[in-house]
């Protein structure tokens, strides 16, 4: 086992080169020319991102697990990036999270070997980590991981996509007791020939001095130079974002972050939105997030079910999610709720509610063991954990739908107003756009008391299921309430504006 191990280990470092069209400086001029400059926050409108231009940006997109590492049990087969990228292309996304993975092997979701690279560190050639290799030299970075990681974010810019870079991984933990990736991190001291790093645990804890805390200085430092060693990488490109880290990390640590990355970044030639996404863990709330100094957030359910058993959401971004009055951008996320779920519907209320939704596809599915213990797998086998399963096209289809909406109008302008339409989905400026949605149908009255009582309002409804618009050709006037019918049997999408 412990050669078939080191085997594939060197089979994976045989990839280890990026090839360049041009030089990497030329290609971030040419992708650059499809932004605007970084996103920045807007103080008129905490629910959407502007560039240079002052324009809001409405985010939205899939994003997948296998995206930026190589990752599985069979290390021979290789994720086709440029047809993850023609999909997102096809759909209108503009945004996907660029996962990582901390640790080189072993996923606690799963009791098989499975494999991740590049990895962070370059091996020592001394000693034997956990995975069968090498032990990881953390004075010593592996400049393909660097390499690819520039790369991956040009070629998704290329296609007018911007990248949130994941700096960190809460499930580089064991967090499940089925199997410890512990075991093969480089920043377990039994993995490094330089004697640093934290104690295991299930969550990070900045009581315990576990990997996500203030408790570990010189694991700290280590941690500060790879954020700087990123950042010199892809500081150049428009279309970048950073999160700290996805479902891990201490407040504390993850404000430290934070501030590390505002600090460096002032030095630099431009500046980059960071993210908080939940830790989904114990002891946790979503009013860290919306009061962090982060640029942009993605919160969980709460309260979490597992951890309060018998309780009710009090914030249901699965079925009904909060109208986003909470001064950040909301970048809501089908991972954090669902893990594998969504459905084209919760993408239409997420939109109409201030929500950037963005979905985690199984794309290329993750490995698991046996998909016969896990909730998402249906009567004769049917997974969810499937590029074909048969919600994931509408999810993906629609998110490009509401984009194109969101496009066509001055989004800055437009606030989440549930009491403004019956149904409890609209988004308006009150005056001259109504975007409201009709999950089930049927009719829908709305307020348009604040409406010029001599002007017209265009109607057009929209079918998300089936990609079709309708366009009205009697406007209605401005003023008292108003009430329209979906000339549809399904869902419809009624966007009003005026002249």
């Amino acid at each position: 086992m412990q050669k078939k191990i080191i085997i594939l280990i060197l089979l994976f470092t045989s990839y280890s080169f990026v090839l360049y069209s041009n030089s990497p400086e030329s290609d971030a001029n040419t992708m650059n020319r499809h932004f605007n400059g970084p996103l920045k926050t807007n103080p008129n409108n905490p629910n959407y991102f502007i560039d240079n231009s002052g324009k809001a940006i409405y985010l939205t997109g899939s994003h997948t697990w296998a995206n930026f590492q190589e990752i599985g049990i069979d290390t021979t087969k290789r994720f086709d990036y440029e047809n993850y990228l023609k999909m997102m292309e096809e759909c209108h996304h503009n945004f996907m999270r660029l996962w990582m993975f901390e640790n080189s092997a072993f996923a606690s979701w799963t009791p098989d070997t499975i494999f991740w690279h590049p990895n962070i560190y370059q091996r020592s050639g001394k000693g034997k980590a956990g995975d069968g290799g090498t032990k990881f030299d953390l004075t010593r970075f592996n400049q393909y991981y660097f390499d690819r990681l520039r790369q991956r974010i040009i070629q998704a810019g290329n296609r007018g996509i911007y990248v949130s870079v994941m700096l960190f991984q809460g499930w580089s933990l064991d967090k499940t007791g089925i199997s410890d990736p512990w075991r093969a991190h480089p920043w377990n001291k039994n993995n490094n020939i330089n004697g640093i790093g934290a104690r295991d645990s299930v969550a990070d804890n900045n009581s315990l001095a576990t990997i996500h805390s203030m408790r570990n200085p010189k694991l700290l430092e280590i941690q500060e130079q790879y954020i700087k060693k990123v950042i010199e990488t892809v500081n150049d490109l428009d279309n970048v974002l950073y999160e700290v880290s996805n479902e891990g990390g201490d407040h504390d640590w993850q404000e430290w972050v934070i501030n590390l990355i505002r600090e460096y970044e002032k030095s630099k030639n431009k500046q980059h939105a960071i993210g908080y996404t939940t830790p989904s863990q114990l002891g946790h709330l979503n009013k860290n997030l919306y009061e962090s100094s982060a640029d942009w957030v993605s919160p969980t359910m709460e309260p979490l079910r597992w951890a309060y058993p018998g309780t009710k959401y009090m914030e249901n971004y699965m079925d009904d999610p909060p109208a986003n009055k909470f001064g950040k951008i909301n970048i809501l996320d089908t991972d954090h709720l669902w893990g594998h779920g969504g459905n084209w519907k919760w993408v239409w209320k997420s939109f109409t509610r201030g929500y950037n939704p963005i979905f985690m596809d199984p794309w290329q599915p993750i490995e698991y063991h046996s998909d016969e213990r896990v909730s998402w797998v249906f009567t004769g086998g049917v997974s969810k954990d499937n590029r074909d399963y048969p919600d994931w096209h509408f999810v993906r289809t629609n998110m490009g739908y509401a984009r194109k909406i969101a496009d066509s109008v001055n989004l800055i302008d437009l606030f989440p107003e549930p009491d403004i339409a019956s149904t409890g989905y609209c988004l308006t400026d009150k005056k001259n756009v109504f975007i409201v949605y009709l999950p089930n149908g049927g009719d829908v009255t709305i307020n348009m008391l604040s409406c010029d009582i001599n002007a017209n309002y265009y109607i057009e409804w929209f079918f998300p299921i089936l990609n079709r618009s309708m366009k009205i050709n009697t406007p209605v006037k401005g003023g008292g309430y108003k009430n329209f019918t979906l000339p549809f049997t399904g869902d419809g999408v009624l966007i009003l504006i005026k002249n």
